[in-house]
This record gives C-alpha cells, structure tokens and sequence, in this order.
C-alpha cells in the first residue's frame, strides 16, 4: 500500500503541475494520469481524496507556504515546488491518516524525483518548519 501511494502522489503533483499550466478540469486531469501514469493501481481513492482536499484548501496552503517561507514570494517558487509544498502541506495538516513525519519525508522525495537538486533542502525546511511550530508538542 505504501508504494501504491506514493505512485499516486506522484500522479497527483503531475495532475497538479498540469492544471497551474494549462488550467482546465483538474479531475480530469487527475482521471488522465491516473490511467496512464498508475494503471495498475486499483484502489485511488487516496489519489482522489488528496487532491480534494488540496483543492478545498488551496488558498490556505499558499497563506501558509507565504508564512513560512517568507524570502520567496509564493509566485517566484518553481511550479513544480510549489505543487510539491502543497501535497505536503495538505497531507501534514488535512490529513488524519497520514503521519506527519511520512506526510514531510514523501514530500522530500517528491521533491528528489521531480525537483531540482536545491528542491528537496527547501521543501524540508518549509514542511519541518510548519510541523515545528503547529505539530511538534501536541
């Protein structure tokens, strides 16, 4: 289950990634990539279920990703970091089911996967820096 969920968030940044470019439905998109980037993977609902909540809570992820990495202005991060920052942050604070250090840790390795080599450094500092602060003591 691990790796099948991993598959998927790479399905969900790309989905992700796409939709900033190109606009459009993006469960679609999602749909799109799924087929053709995870076709064996048979249960998606937590491809499906990340993205909704991603979603629902994207101008709360950038108000975030604003506070906490108040050098970048959140349109000069690379697209592809900032979609990375926003599956982190979505699973770190949104999602029960996913601890919070698995939440950082899969985010870092998107971040090798896709990023650029300066990305998963930035993506770590961001997410431990909001884990740090809302999560580390309760």
């Amino acid at each position: 289950m691990a790796s099948f969920r991993h598959t998927l968030r790479g399905v969900v940044l790309q989905s992700l990634f796409a939709f900033e470019f190109r606009g459009g439905d993006i469960e679609e998109l999602l749909h799109y990539n799924i087929v053709n980037g995870a076709p064996l993977i048979e249960d998606t609902s937590f491809a499906l279920s990340l993205m909704e909540k991603l979603m629902e809570n994207k101008d709360e992820l950038k108000v975030t990703i604003e506070k906490f990495a108040p050098d970048w202005p959140f349109e000069k991060i690379a697209p592809i970091d900032r979609a990375i920052l926003q599956i982190g942050l979505t699973e770190l604070i949104y999602s029960e089911d996913v601890p919070s250090l698995v939440a950082i840790n899969e985010a870092i390795e998107l971040a090798k996967e896709y990023g650029t080599e300066k990305s998963p450094k930035f993506i770590n500092g961001v997410l431990s820096s909001v884990y740090d602060q809302s999560f580390k003591n309760k």
